[in-house]
């Protein structure tokens, strides 16, 4: 590496020597997972017949947006899904989420979370932690869940015994959240599906699919899933799109969660676009590529920091469910110096300096660094946790591998030059 700009120091460079020997097959791989993803958009794109004319923003109700349709017909094309929801009006993916349960499920109704206890910030909308106004549980919809094997793995036959015809939705996180269990790829997410297909034939089965588009070949909605959410602002955006979410599945599944975005009876019909559409579409186009350079970055921070003596999950060979890379710091001085040179090799507000502090809808204080172009955006390279026990940081994104790889070398001297 030329290390004629930044200053890093012999010890982190010799590492990066090491790493990028040892995740070279990786990296090649993410290549050609990133060609086929690609490949499969410019499809979508062809099918669709996209044309100039569908950047154009449509004001008030928003009656006849063609763009706003066809970018509906573009998510669903690539997701392998019978219909999709795109909006710039999700403000994040829990709205998003909390859009979709809401959608599906009523007074009296039973979900069942078959990965543990789920993400922080969508526990409050359930209703199992916090005490909101207008949560699930305030609709008496019940929630139970099936928790995971000591190890962090998904119980298959815990899943089995639980389901039955009570339930009227089966809940899967993908993505670890802030916990130290592995995220799932489309292979387990398939054998949770078989799992609850013995079960019950009827149950909605929906994912929590944030973190992990356009990580495989396949898409969790051609193994079984029903009903798939996310956000925009990571992933399937591409670093390019500016807010929104999306919710792609089944037609009629789709339908109603429309229903609850706008109005029963108007559902995709409404909505105006604003001046947006240029930058969605863009966002989509750019998204494979963006995904996969993310996931090249999570995988060199893992070779990197596992030849720099720390333990890192997942390992840089091991197969990914999504782009999120955790590495256990150890310390709280540690946590806070891995976040301060990952802000610190940002293009924006790189000298601005991450200290934690209390986020909504999080139990412990919290430390975020990201120098992004859109503000939270999680596909551009950021890094955040939770002060807590082990001291793990959440590491994702990176909108180029360059980028990414400095970032995370500028976060491996900040801890060496603390020592």
């Amino acid at each position: 590496m030329d290390n004629s700009i930044f200053n890093i120091s012999p010890e982190i460079l010799e590492a990066e020597s090491k790493a990028m020997e040892l995740c070279k097959d990786t990296l090649d791989e993410i290549d050609r997972i990133q060609e086929y993803n690609q490949h499969k958009m410019i499809k979508a794109f062809q099918k669709a017949q996209i044309s100039e004319s569908h950047f154009a923003g449509s004001t008030g109700y928003g009656y006849g947006d063609r763009g706003r349709d066809k970018l509906d017909e573009v998510y669903a094309y690539v997701f392998d899904a019978e219909d999709a929801l795109v909006r710039s009006s999700f403000a994040s993916g829990t709205h998003t989420l909390t859009v979709a349960l809401f959608g599906v499920l009523r007074p009296n109704d039973k979900m069942l979370c078959v990965t543990g206890t789920p993400y922080d910030t969508i526990r409050s909308v359930i209703g199992i932690e916090g005490d909101y106004s207008g949560s699930l549980k305030d609709f008496d919809i019940t929630y139970d869940q099936v928790d995971l094997k000591e190890d962090g793995t998904v119980d298959y036959d815990a899943i089995e015994n639980a389901v039955d015809d009570s339930y009227k939705m089966v809940y899967i996180q993908r993505s670890r959240g802030y916990s130290l269990r592995p995220s799932l790829c489309c292979d387990d997410i398939e054998k949770i599906v078989k799992a609850v297909r013995k079960k019950s034939k009827e149950v909605i089965i929906f994912l929590d699919n944030c973190y992990g588009e356009f990580i495989e070949k396949k898409e969790p909605l051609s193994v079984g899933v029903d009903l798939m959410a996310g956000s925009l602002i990571k992933n399937p955006g591409g670093g390019i799109s500016p807010t929104g979410g999306y919710i792609a599945g089944r037609k009629d599944l789709v339908e109603m969660c429309s229903y609850r975005l706008t109005t029963p009876g108007t559902g995709k019909e409404i909505g105006c676009t604003l001046n947006v559409m240029r930058e969605m579409f863009l966002g989509a186009y750019n998204a494979p590529h963006a995904s996969g350079e993310a996931l090249k970055t999570a995988v060199f921070a893992s070779a990197l920091f596992e030849v720099l003596g720390y333990e890192t999950t997942p390992k840089y060979s091991e197969k990914r469910g999504d782009i999120i890379q955790l590495i256990k710091l150890g310390t709280s001085e540690k946590l806070e110096q891995f976040c301060r040179g990952i802000q610190i090799g940002s293009a924006v507000d790189s000298f601005v300096t991450p200290y934690p502090d209390d986020m909504p809808g999080y139990e412990d204080k919290v430390i975020m660094a990201a120098g992004a172009f859109t503000l939270g955006s999680s596909i551009e390279l950021s890094a955040d946790a939770p002060l807590r026990e082990p001291y793990a940081v959440w590491m994702q994104g990176g909108l180029n591998f360059h980028s990414g790889k400095l970032g995370v070398m500028l976060a491996a001297n900040e801890i060496l030059l603390g020592k």
